[in-house]
C-alpha cells in the first residue's frame, strides 16, 4: 500500500518508514527542510517538503494515498501546550482527507494523563492537554478508520533524544541523578525498531483496534533509570523537589506504566529490541 507519514525523518517516523519501505509497501514522508528530503529520498520514499502547519499541503497528499500515519510531533517540549494544539489541529486535516473513505488513520499518541497500568480499553484523562486520542476518537465517530499508537515514555535505541537523554543532561548539568518522592512512579519503555513495527502491524492488519501501546517493558520504577544514570556518570542518586526538574516535573513525577498484552495477542507483535535499562548502559547515551 502507499503509506503517507508525517514526521517521516523523525525519531519514531524514520524507523517506521525503514520497516514500511522493507515490507514492500510505498511511502510519502512529510519533511521540513531539503536535507531531510534528501535522506528521506535515498532510502527510496518520496518527500513532500512542509511543515505541520501547511494543513492544505497535509490535506491534499493524505487524499492520494492508502493509508495515513501521523508520527510528528513539535521537537521542543518545553512548548508541550503549543505542541498539544498544533497536533489536533494536524489530525483535523488528515481526519477531513479521509472522510468518506475506507483509508486508515493511525495517530500517535502518550501515556501521561491514564491511570498506572493502563490496559487499551482505559480512556485518558479528558483534562490532559494532548487531544491526539480525543481527536482520532472524534473522526471515528464521523465513520474515519481513525486509530491511535500509544507510545511508552521512553522510545529508546542509538540516537535517542527524548526524555532520558533530558534526563541525563539534567544530572550532568546539576551533579545528581534524581528523582521525585521514593522514586516508585513508573515508566513504560519500548525499543524505537519495535514501536516502529506495532504501526505497520496494525495497517496490515486492517486496524481493527481503536488503540494500540507500543510498550515493551510495562513498569520501571523512575528510581531506578535515576539510579542507571547516576551509576553510569558516577553521580549521586537522591530525591529532589519538583522544582529540580522545571517544566519536565510533569514528567518525572507521572505514573506511565501500562500493559502492551492486549496489541501483542492482536498483532503478534513480539518486541524483539534491549530493555530501558539495558540500553542504558550504552555509552552512547553520555556521549557530550
Amino acid at each position: 500500500m502507499h503509506v503517507f507519514v508525517t514526521g517521516a525523518t523523525g525519531w519514531v517516523g524514520s524507523a517506521t518508514v525503514e520497516d514500511l519501505l522493507a515490507a514492500g509497501h510505498r511511502v510519502t514522508g512529510l519533511v521540513r527542510s531539503t536535507d531531510k528530503a534528501a535522506s528521506l529520498t535515498a532510502k527510496g520514499a518520496k518527500a513532500v517538503q512542509a511543515t505541520l502547519d501547511d494543513l492544505d499541503t497535509l490535506r491534499a497528499v493524505a487524499s492520494t494515498a492508502d493509508a495515513v500515519i501521523h508520527t510528528a510531533w513539535g521537537s521542543d517540549y518545553s512548548r508541550f501546550i503549543e505542541n498539544c494544539e498544533q497536533d489536533r489541529r494536524v489530525i483535523d486535516a488528515l481526519g477531513a482527507a479521509l472522510e468518506g473513505s475506507d483509508r486508515p488513520l493511525l495517530v500517535t499518541s502518550g501515556l501521561l494523563g491514564l491511570p498506572g497500568g493502563a490496559k487499551e480499553s482505559d480512556l485518558p484523562n479528558p483534562a490532559s492537554p494532548r487531544k491526539s486520542e480525543a481527536t482520532a476518537r472524534a473522526w471515528a465517530e464521523r465513520g474515519v478508520r481513525a486509530a491511535t499508537v500509544r507510545l511508552a515514555p521512553s522510545v529508546h535505541g542509538p540516537g535517542d533524544h527524548g526524555f532520558v537523554p533530558i534526563l541525563i543532561r539534567m544530572a550532568k548539568q546539576k551533579g545528581v541523578s534524581a528523582y521525585l518522592g521514593d522514586g516508585q512512579n513508573c515508566w513504560a519503555g519500548v525499543y524505537r525498531l519495535d514501536a516502529a513495527r506495532v504501526f505497520r502491524l496494525a495497517l496490515e492488519q486492517g486496524v481493527t483496534e481503536s488503540i494500540y501501546h507500543a510498550v515493551a517493558d510495562e513498569a520501571i520504577p523512575f528510581k531506578m533509570i535515576a539510579e542507571a544514570i547516576g551509576g553510569r556518570l558516577s553521580l549521586p542518586v537522591e530525591p529532589r523537589e519538583p522544582e529540580h526538574f522545571g517544566w519536565f516535573g510533569h514528567f518525572a513525577r507521572a505514573n506511565m506504566s501500562a500493559s502492551g498484552a492486549s496489541t501483542r495477542e492482536r498483532l503478534g507483535w513480539k518486541p524483539e529490541g534491549p530493555s530501558l535499562l539495558s540500553d542504558l548502559g550504552q555509552p552512547g547515551y553520555y556521549a557530550d
